[in-house]
């Protein structure tokens, strides 16, 4: 009887374990930023393309600024990652970073930090720079 009682709870932590890893790459995808100052007005926007390349490991590519930006004339790299915090029934929840460091000029990184939730992601951005006005935080809204 106790053998049985094993097996079961083993099948059951497969079962789950097997339900909870497979949609960690609902991040992979084309994404849309929204950024704002803490009063909520518009900072800038952009678009980028997210990929999970290694276990909670992101790297961005053609990332592109909707709005003019002398911070990022050309952008050096784009990383970040993610921790899956939950998965009921393909939704996927979980803590979000990516940061983007600027290629010329040099020197400028953005880095928000946030919550992915399904294909929605909030938090807050922070800009820090050499480059004059290359500085500033606010919130952010980014979605699939």
């Amino acid at each position: 009887m106790q053998r049985v009682g094993i097996i079961l709870l083993s099948s059951i932590l497969i079962g789950l374990i097997a339900c909870g890893s497979g949609s960690s790459n609902n991040v992979n995808g084309n994404w849309s930023a929204t950024l704002t100052n803490p009063d909520g007005s518009p900072a800038f926007s952009f678009t980028t393309t997210l990929n999970q390349s290694n276990g909670t490991t992101i790297t961005g590519t053609n990332l592109t600024f909707s709005t003019a930006n002398p911070c990022f004339s050309s952008v050096h790299s784009e990383t970040g990652g993610f921790t899956l915090t939950g998965n009921t029934s393909g939704n996927v929840t979980g803590g979000f970073e990516l940061t983007v460091q600027s290629g010329t000029p040099s020197g400028n990184v953005l880095a928000l930090t946030g919550t992915l939730t399904n294909n929605t992601i909030t938090g807050t951005w922070t800009l820090t720079g050499v480059t004059s006005g290359c500085t500033g935080s606010g919130n952010f809204t980014m979605t699939k």
